[in-house]
């Protein structure tokens, strides 16, 4: 199947389109040996919506929290969807589902290194979607951080479009350094050759999620949201496709 053919496929779930992003991957070496059977990966992102991430500001709220849940099933669907038509044209493919970080369970699962087996950041990153920011979001170069990610896993060659993003794009700003309220962040740039510990300590942040699902939401879940809301990349951009347009190329 060509490149255009998995587009088509893309795009016939991704519903409505202008909320999507998405790419294709060359994971070759970057995964698990249990993985090793799925050399590809297309990364999908899913906008989240300007008015709840703007009414973030020194908490989260729990209109985010549902939002928040909401898109990552809507995500996890989705990914489902195209698996079983790809199965169905004979290519061996797996989702990998959005990261539910509200869930307390997975959060105890995920100790010591609160690391998942696949990450979407990586899988994103590997195609040219956007890079790491300083407090460890993803940032995509059109929706900014405000967007959820999935990942597929696909036994299948894929011609890839753009070019893996290795560095990070975020410059002299440290505004969601500033604002993070775990003072989690060191305000080091991140590249491939970063690991997340150097430049952010997912344990603090961890704690904060815990605090604000406690006090704040009086529920049992972990959420911030904070540093989504105040990072300035595609900050309110319209929903749409690519700004390059080199989605519908494929």
């Amino acid at each position: 199947m060509t490149n255009s053919g998995l587009s088509k496929i893309l795009r016939s779930h991704l519903i409505p389109e202008e909320r999507y992003i998405f790419g294709f991957a060359d994971l070759r070496g970057l995964l698990d040996e249990k993985f090793s059977e799925y050399p590809y990966g297309i990364s999908i992102g899913c906008k989240l919506d300007d008015e709840i991430i703007d009414k973030i500001t020194e908490a989260p709220t729990l209109e985010y929290l549902d939002h928040f849940t909401e898109i990552n099933l809507k995500l996890q669907a989705v990914c489902e969807d195209v698996v079983a038509e790809l199965k169905d044209c004979g290519i061996l493919a797996m989702a990998v589902k959005p990261t539910i970080s509200t869930d307390p369970e997975t959060f105890d699962r995920l100790l010591p290194n609160l690391r998942y087996e696949v990450s979407h950041k990586m899988v994103a990153t590997r195609a040219g979607l956007g890079w790491i920011g300083k407090t460890d979001l993803f940032i995509s170069t059109k929706f900014g951080a405000r967007l959820r990610l999935a990942s597929i896993l696909i036994n299948h060659e894929i011609k890839l479009g753009d070019e893996p993003i290795e560095k990070s794009r975020c410059g002299k700003c440290i505004i969601c350094v500033e604002k993070c309220p775990a003072g989690a962040a060191t305000g080091q740039l991140w590249d491939i050759h970063t690991d997340r510990d150097v430049f952010f300590n997912a344990y603090r942040c961890r704690e904060q999620c815990i605090e604000f699902g406690r006090t704040h939401l009086k529920i049992d879940r972990r959420i911030c949201g904070i540093c989504v809301a105040v990072c300035r990349v595609g900050r309110n951009a319209a929903p749409g496709p690519r700004s390059d347009g080199k989605n519908k190329k494929r």
